[in-house]
């Protein structure tokens, strides 16, 4: 049973490393793709340039997959155990989950968007959300698909 469950945690760890890494490439795909729309926002064009930035000085592309870590690591934790305690293993679920933590850690990072709710902060939102979709995709991939501490009797 302890192999069974460190075996899950290693997989939960490997799903959310791997999430996040996905995620901000959504996120950055999702920016550059609606920079070229009429009439967007300034800043989604340079949105999509950052991983030019994040090339060329890669201290800054790990400052900003470290922090959404830290972010993001609470939300997805409580998530993730639900649902490996109980077996929860729906790929929408995970997506679900995934764009419920994407938007918690952009409210820890931009706290005051609630009072600014102006028609950027809710396309940042949808677009946050978006990749949250995609990186609770990856992680169903890798760790959601077999959620579960306790084994499954056919591996006893």
């Amino acid at each position: 049973m302890a192999k069974h469950v460190l075996k899950r945690v290693l997989m939960m760890l490997a799903g959310y490393f791997v999430a996040v890494l996905v995620g901000l490439i959504a996120v950055v795909a999702i920016y550059a793709a609606l920079s070229s729309l009429p009439n967007a926002p300034e800043y989604f064009g340079f949105m999509g340039i950052t991983p030019i930035v994040a090339l060329v000085v890669p201290p800054l592309g790990m400052f900003v997959y470290f922090l959404t870590i830290i972010l993001t690591g609470l939300q997805t934790l409580i998530f993730a155990l639900i649902a490996e305690f109980f077996s929860l293993r729906n790929f929408w679920l995970h997506m679900v989950f995934g764009a419920a933590a994407a938007i918690g850690g952009f409210a820890l990072v931009w706290p005051s968007a609630p009072e600014d709710m102006g028609p950027e902060r809710w396309a940042d939102i949808a677009i946050i959300a978006a990749a949250g979709l995609a990186a609770g995709l990856i992680y169903w991939l890798i760790a959601g698909r077999e959620a579960g501490f306790r084994r499954p009797l056919y591996q006893l």
